[in-house]
C-alpha cells in the first residue's frame, strides 16, 4: 500500500473540501509558527482541506512539502528542489532578459530608499501570491545564501512558479550545503509569482504601474515577493535582499556594509565610495555590487558575480578606504584616519556638500549609528588602517586607474594624518550628524 501524508491546506474560500484516499490517513494538527517561519495569521485562520501527498518520488518530498506548507504554499502536483542548470532547462527555463525600474516597496526599513507598504497590504499580497503558487502544477524551490561566509551569512529559500526565475536567482545567491536552509533558525523567503494576474498590483495601489511587475519586501517577516517580470531585475532584487538580510547577518556577528573589495597582491582593501566613483574602477574590483560582510573570519561579498571564483571568503582587510568628494580642495587628496575618525566619516559619507550616511541610499534594517560603532570596534580589534581619499580634488575627478593607484598607495606609503585646509567643514559635519542622530559617541571624531 502506498504510504501517504495528509497535510492541512489553507483555503481562500469558506468551503472545506475533503479528498479521500484508499490509503489510511491521519490528520495533522495545525502547523506550528515562529517569528521567522510563520504562515500569516490570515492564512492560518482559513479553513482546511485534506490533501494527500506521496511520501517520496520524483518531484515529491515529505519534508519539502511540509516546509512549503509552513510558508503557505501547498504543492498541487510536484515540487522540484535545487535543480541544476540543465535540469532547469529541461523544465522550460530560459535566460531572461535583464530588466530594471520595477516599483519597489519595503516595510520596516529604517533608512528609506523605497516606498512603504503597510502590514495589512503585505499580508493581503502574500495571501494572493501563496494561493497563486499553490495553484501551479510544478513548484520550483532553490536554496542559497547571502554572503559566502558560512558563520555570518543569511540563508535564503526561493519558492517559484517559474524555472526561469529560479535560474536567474541561482546566479545571484551563493550555494549552501544541503538542508542548511531547513535547519536555519531564520531563513529569508523569496516568493516568485511570475504568472500571477496583472491586477495583483491593485493590492498595494499600483494600478497600471504594476502591470510589468513589482518588488515588495517585509523586513519583519523576512519575506520578499517578486511579481510579474520583477525576477529579471537583478539589481532591484539584490537591493531588497540586502535590506532583508542586515539584521540576520548582524545577529551572527557580521557587519553588513555597503562597500566593495579590491585585492592588491596579498592585501585586501575595503572601499567605500559613491556609485559614480565606483563606476570608474569596476574592472579592478572583486565585484561591482555594493555589499560585503565583515566578520572575525574575514570579509565576503553579499552576492555572486561574474568574477566569482573558488575562494570567496577573503582575509581581513589590510586597509579601509573612505572615498569622499570635495571640489573645494579643503579635504586633502589622501590622509590617514584614526579608528574614531573613520567611524565618524563613515557615518557622515560626505560627498561635495551632501551627506550619504554609511555610503548607502538603499533601504536597510540596520541602525546606522550602531553599525558605525561596530565598525569602530572591528577596526580597533583587528588593527585595520583607515584612510580618507578625495576623489574630486580641485574640480577634477580622479579616473579609474589613478584612483586604484591612490588606493593601493595607502598600503606602502607614509600617509599624513587627516587635516583640512581651512573652511568650516567640521561645522557642517557636526550640524548634519547632530540633527540626524541623537548622540554621537565620544570616541568618534572629525
Amino acid at each position: 500500500m502506498r504510504r501517504t501524508l495528509v497535510l492541512n491546506r489553507f483555503l481562500h474560500s469558506s468551503t472545506s473540501l475533503t479528498r479521500s484516499s484508499s490509503s489510511s490517513s491521519t490528520s495533522i494538527p495545525s502547523l506550528p509558527s515562529s517569528r521567522c517561519n510563520a504562515v500569516s495569521a490570515a492564512l492560518a485562520e482559513e479553513k482546511a482541506e485534506t490533501v494527500v501527498f506521496p511520501r517520496v518520488g520524483p518531484g515529491f518530498s515529505y519534508g519539502l512539502n511540509w516546509a512549503l506548507a509552513r510558508k503557505g504554499v501547498i504543492v498541487k502536483d510536484k515540487a522540484f528542489q535545487n535543480l541544476n542548470y540543465s535540469e532547469l532547462q529541461k523544465r522550460g527555463a530560459t535566460i531572461a532578459e535583464s530588466l530594471s525600474g520595477f516599483p519597489f516597496y519595503v516595510r520596516g526599513s529604517v533608512v528609506g530608499g523605497s516606498s512603504e507598504i503597510s502590514k495589512a497590504d503585505f499580508s493581503k499580497l502574500l495571501k494572493q501570491v501563496t494561493s497563486h503558487i499553490s495553484s501551479i502544477s510544478d513548484v520550483f524551490v532553490h536554496d542559497g545564501a547571502i554572503g559566502s561566509s558560512p558563520k555570518c551569512d543569511a540563508k535564503v529559500r526561493v519558492i517559484s512558479d517559474s524555472p526561469a526565475a529560479v535560474l536567474s536567482l541561482s546566479n545571484v545567491l551563493w550555494k549552501t550545503p544541503i538542508r542548511a536552509v531547513s535547519h536555519d533558525s531564520c531563513p529569508l523567503t523569496v516568493y516568485v509569482a511570475s504568472s500571477i494576474g496583472a491586477g495583483v498590483g491593485d493590492t498595494i495601489g499600483l494600478g497600471s504601474q504594476g502591470t510589468r511587475g513589482f518588488i515588495a519586501a517585509d523586513i519583519e517577516r523576512s519575506s520578499l515577493i517578486l511579481c510579474g517580470k520583477a525576477f529579471s531585475d537583478t539589481n532591484g532584487i539584490k537591493e531588497a535582499l540586502a535590506a532583508l538580510s542586515g539584521k540576520v547577518i548582524s545577529a551572527r556577528g557580521g557587519l553588513p556594509l555597503s562597500a566593495r573589495l579590491l585585492v592588491s597582491g596579498d592585501s585586501v582593501i575595503l572601499l567605500f565610495a559613491s556609485e559614480e566613483t565606483i563606476q570608474r574602477c569596476t574592472d579592478s574590483l572583486v565585484s561591482a555590487d555594493a555589499g560585503v560582510i565583515l566578520s572575525s573570519q574575514g570579509v565576503a561579498p553579499f552576492f555572486q558575480s561574474g568574477k566569482s571564483s573558488g575562494s570567496n571568503l577573503f582575509k581581513l582587510p589590510a586597509a579601509v578606504i573612505l572615498g569622499s568628494s570635495d571640489s573645494s580642495g579643503i579635504i586633502p587628496s589622501v590622509s590617514k584616519l584614526s579608528p574614531g575618525q573613520a567611524a565618524y566619516h563613515f557615518l557622515a559619507g560626505y560627498q561635495d556638500g551632501k551627506f550619504t550616511p554609511a555610503y548607502s541610499n538603499s533601504p536597510s534594517s540596520s541602525d546606522l549609528l550602531e553599525l558605525s560603532k561596530a565598525l569602530l570596534s572591528k577596526l580597533q580589534e583587528n588593527q585595520i588602517s583607515s584612510f580618507l581619499i578625495n576623489v574630486n580634488e580641485g574640480q577634477k575627478s580622479v579616473n579609474g586607474k589613478d584612483l586604484v593607484k591612490l588606493v593601493e598607495s595607502t598600503l606602502f606609503k607614509n600617509i599624513p594624518p587627516f587635516e583640512v585646509k581651512g573652511g568650516d567643514l567640521q561645522g557642517k559635519y557636526k550640524s548634519f550628524l547632530s540633527g540626524k542622530f541623537q548622540e554621537i559617541p565620544e570616541k568618534f571624531s572629525f
